[in-house]
């Protein structure tokens, strides 16, 4: 099943071809060397900014700010990240990050997914979850629409279970 066959209501918009996410700040977290490359590269094609951080301690050091109380010196859009990592996990950054008002909306992976670990990150904010392999359209799509107020809130959108 893809992005717009699990949408009741509104479809998702798609993302146009090009630089969508130009001007944009994205911090992805992946420990396998070989995915956070591939997403980097494709993320980058789209426009986005990506700094990379190949395990939780250092997603740690890009978001402490946040959990300090302040803004970091490099603003941050969107993050996505891997859930199993090694020093902290995703969902334990998302956790921390789940009582600060300003921050950015996170996208969670995992090849370990279940319905329980899908509630969990909702419960805590996550805006998506995706289980390995995905379809990158799909995250190419939440990014989007996670841009665009008149697109439908992704995390409560009828339907819509947190992962594909």
């Amino acid at each position: 099943m893809n992005l717009t066959e699990s949408w009741i209501g509104d479809k998702p918009l798609v993302p146009p071809c090009g630089l969508f996410g130009k001007g944009q700040h994205l911090v992805l977290a992946e420990d396998d060397d070989d995915m956070r490359l591939t997403l980097a590269m494709a993320l980058r094609k789209d426009g986005f900014e990506v700094s990379e951080a190949r395990n939780g301690l250092e997603l740690l050091d890009k978001v402490a700010p946040w959990l300090g109380g302040k803004e970091p010196p490099t603003p941050i859009d969107v993050i996505v990240s891997d859930i199993q990592m090694p020093c902290f996990s995703g969902m334990e950054i998302l956790e921390g990050l789940a009582e600060v008002r300003r921050r950015p909306p996170v996208i969670l992976i995992t090849a370990f997914g279940d319905p329980y670990l899908h509630a969990a990150a909702r419960s805590l904010g996550a805006s998506a979850v995706f289980e390995k392999p995905f379809d990158l359209d799909d995250l190419r799509s939440v990014l989007f629409n996670l841009n665009h107020k008149e697109a439908p809130d992704l995390k409560e959108a009828p339907g819509f279970n947190g992962g594909f």
